[in-house]
Order: structure tokens, then sequence, then C-alpha cells
């Protein structure tokens, strides 16, 4: 399984333990969309809220190095976005991840 497909299986299932081990410590994700920048705990957290609920996952490209993801996440508020996602990698862990998003009709 891809790095990637563990992470999205990660947020599915809640599974803390796995974004624990998947994320680098010094793992920074920007969101473009906000401009708000968040650590891995902060990421972490939101995941295991159940806010985000990704459909359509596919991953459009992943090497060693990066990964490029695609999905429609659903949020909480009923807010759904098509989200674009690239991923850099440090030593097997996801190090950085940045957004961009398109507001798509409820």
């Amino acid at each position: 399984m891809s790095i990637l497909e563990k992470y999205s299986a990660a947020i599915k299932n809640k599974d803390e333990a796995v974004m624990n081990d998947l994320l680098h410590d010094d793992f920074k994700f920007t969101m473009h969309k906000s401009g708000n920048v968040l650590g891995k705990s902060d990421v972490i957290k939101w995941a295991m809220s159940g806010d985000i609920n990704q459909d359509k996952v596919r991953v459009v490209y992943e090497n060693d190095e990066v990964g490029v993801h695609h999905s429609f996440v659903t949020f909480d508020d009923g807010n759904v976005e098509a989200v674009m996602a690239v991923y850099k990698y440090d030593n097997g862990k996801i190090v950085s991840l940045e957004t961009g998003a398109t507001p798509m009709p409820k």
C-alpha cells in the first residue's frame, strides 16, 4: 500500500496511530485557500474529529519523493470542495502537504 493510500485509509478509519506514524515530526500543512499552516498535531486532531470526509479519492502520481492526490471532501458544515493535494516525503514520511480547493455546489 502506498503512503497516500495509507494516509487516506487512516483519515477514513480515524486511525491516530497510523497518522502519527505517517506524518514527519516537522510536518507542515499549507492550505492555500485560507493561508493557514497547520502542524502535525493539529492535522491529526482535525482528522480524528471526523470533519474530513473524502470521496472519489485517487492518487494522481506518487514516487519516493512526492505524491499528488485528488478527492472531493465534505465537511461537517455541509461544504464540499474538490481538493488537489501535493505531498512531499522525507524518509518514507509525509513532511509537507499543500492543497488547493475549489468549492463545489452542495
